[in-house]
């Protein structure tokens, strides 16, 4: 353990920071800015202290700018989550009274008192693959916007108006065939140009940001995309949320983790489990997305939906169920490129992860223990071909 702790409860143009001892004596504190002036000041009263651990509030959020600075500057950081912070702030003062200083004091102590909080590293090919996987979701939320805008125009120029799944060059053929003499039909009409325009535009950036996530993705020597339903959309979201698939202790704790492990919902001699919507909801829609393309083809999954079905399970019990057993395939899938990955000076596959994905753990509880079924490992191969 370092000498000091330096909490610090960052903001978008300030930082306030607390640094404690390992007996929790504030040591210093203070607030700063930002800017170049006031980092430069943070980091020096900082280095004030030889043997020192930072440790910064969301590292992945608000915080990222100060901790990959001071990463960068050779410092020691440490990410502290912020419902940690929270309970240690309740704990420590007996109401949610919230200020700067109090903050920044229980991001410290988190991290004195916590182990295995998660040491803040410089921006790596992860990053990139959030960043622009990312701008993917917000171009296909911007031309859904677009075609919806669209269609609504159509409605009113053309009887019966346009059909669902619309393309710039239908809607545009469509166009073409009125001509509308009064002046709010014309406007309607050269309105719908406009957005065709648009939806011109924003499919050349798909098209373009598709390519870019799987180059990217393919450096990574990741796998995942031979299984059914993982696009380069999907690969990219997993390894940029997931990150180092080590950090989960085994394929339970990765289920809980994003959702798809049910919640036990038990009361006396009544058994049942109940729908999990907690977790990771970008990494729980990238499988349902994969659930959704299993089912619409010829796959192990849509056996094994079907099997559900038949064992008197509802659609969406049974989609649900799919949903888990596709969560253990992506981990393996994972955990199996991390070991190729980790090779030696001679090729050769070195040492194994911390976990793998069979290994028991007798700390997780019923909540995050696999079902009997969706938990089924025979399934490997056959849910393993091109999206």
């Amino acid at each position: 353990m370092a000498e000091v702790i330096i909490g610090v409860d960052p903001h978008k143009r300030s930082a306030t920071i607390e640094i404690i001892n390992a007996r929790e004596k504030t040591v210093g504190q203070g607030r700063f800015g930002t800017d170049r002036d006031g980092y430069q000041a943070m980091l020096a009263a900082g280095r004030q202290h030889k043997d020192r651990l930072w440790a910064v509030e969301g590292c992945n959020g608000i915080g990222r700018h100060v901790a990959q600075r001071l990463v960068a500057d050779g410092e020691t950081v440490v990410d502290v989550p912020a419902k940690l912070s929270a309970r240690a702030r309740v704990f420590a003062t007996g109401q949610g009274r919230k200020t700067d200083p109090v903050d920044a004091r229980s991001v410290a102590v988190v991290a004195l008192r916590t182990e295995g909080l998660r040491q803040v590293v410089t921006d790596d090919t992860t990053v990139a693959l959030r960043l622009l996987v990312d701008r993917r979701d917000q171009l296909g939320r911007a031309r859904t916007d677009v075609v919806s805008r669209l269609h609504h125009l159509l409605l009113e120029l053309v009887a019966g108006g346009a059909k669902k799944d619309l393309s710039a060059q239908q809607a545009r053929a469509l166009l073409n065939t009125v001509r509308p003499r009064d002046v709010a039909g014309k406007t309607r009409r050269w309105l719908a140009s406009e957005l065709i325009h648009e939806l011109v535009v924003i499919d050349k950036k798909i098209k373009t940001a598709k390519q870019e996530l799987t180059e990217l993705v393919n450096t990574t020597g990741s796998k995942l995309m031979e299984l059914t339903g993982i696009g380069p959309s999907g690969a990219a979201r997993l390894l940029g949320d997931i990150g180092d698939i080590a950090r989960f202790a085994s394929r339970a704790h990765f289920a809980s983790w994003n959702g798809t492990a049910p919640i036990d919902a038990s009361s006396g001699e009544q058994t049942r489990h109940r729908l999990s919507r907690a977790g990771n909801r970008r990494i729980n829609r990238a499988l349902h997305i994969m659930a959704i393309v299993q089912l619409r083809r010829d796959t192990e999954g849509r056996r094994y939906y079907r099997r559900r079905l038949a064992a008197g399970k509802t659609p969406m019990e049974a989609l649900r169920a799919l949903k888990r057993r596709l969560s253990d395939i992506v981990y393996r899938r994972m955990v199996a490129d991390a070991k190729l990955l980790q090779t030696g000076p001679g090729g050769h596959v070195g040492a194994t992860l911390q976990s793998s994905a069979a290994d028991p753990n007798p700390r997780i509880d019923t909540s995050e223990k696999s079902l009997p079924g969706p938990a089924g490992s025979h399934l490997r191969a056959p849910i393993s071909a091109t999206h």
